[in-house]
């Protein structure tokens, strides 16, 4: 198991109060898989650098977990397919 920090960006159309219960959703793979969440802290609305998909904010939130790297590809892979996250980054702490 190894220790990653991951920072998700969410469309900012999405309330702000919904962000941790539909992330949490996402990281059942994790805890499903053995693995476990040790932080999540939502940043909240905060202007991007430049436009993604048309939009100029985002929803901030880094998450620090342990996991198997096949776990955390997975995660990655499912976060991307929702329409709703704008951008992943996955860092090995």
């Amino acid at each position: 198991m190894r220790h990653y920090e991951m920072m998700v960006i969410l469309d900012p159309s999405l309330d702000e109060r919904t962000v941790a219960p539909s992330l949490d959703t996402f990281l059942n793979v994790v805890r499903k898989d053995g693995g476990s969440v040790d932080n999540v802290d939502i940043w909240g609305k905060r202007r991007l650098a430049y436009e993604i998909e048309k939009n100029g904010e985002g929803i901030y939130a880094v998450i620090e977990l342990t996991a198997t790297p096949a776990t955390v590809s997975e995660l990655d892979r499912q976060l991307g397919l929702n329409e709703s996250v704008l951008r992943t980054k996955v860092m090995r702490k």
